[in-house]
């Protein structure tokens, strides 16, 4: 199957959420096994990140970055360093609170069932 064809069953199961084994055959994308093996091999070639460095390079020689809606989620950012270690946290109370999970009470152990 060409690639372009792989491609576009690639993205049409990326951007509608299907699942690739009901990826329609009508659309000439080949079967989603196919597509997904394919996009397993392009991205163990490192194609996407090429691809990606590609894209940053054209878009920041045309000027075209628009970096006022750029966003960083630490899940995706490693910490160049270690910050400082935290020691315990403190207590914000001055007496040690009631528990909401258990009761020294023999009312707690009751049952309202009848």
């Amino acid at each position: 199957m060409p690639d372009r064809q792989a491609l576009c069953g690639i993205l049409f199961v990326l951007h509608t959420g299907i699942q690739w084994e009901y990826l329609p055959q009508e659309l000439g994308f080949g079967s989603g096994m196919t597509c997904w093996r394919r996009l397993a091999a392009w991205n163990e070639a490192g194609v996407w990140d090429k691809l990606h460095l590609v894209l940053l390079k054209k878009l920041r020689s045309a000027d075209r970055l628009d970096w006022s809606r750029a966003v960083i989620d630490s899940s995706h950012v490693r910490a160049a360093r270690r910050g400082p270690k935290a020691g315990p946290a403190r207590s914000t109370a001055h007496v040690r609170a009631a528990s909401t999970t258990s009761s020294p009470t023999p009312r707690a152990f009751r049952s309202r069932c009848p």
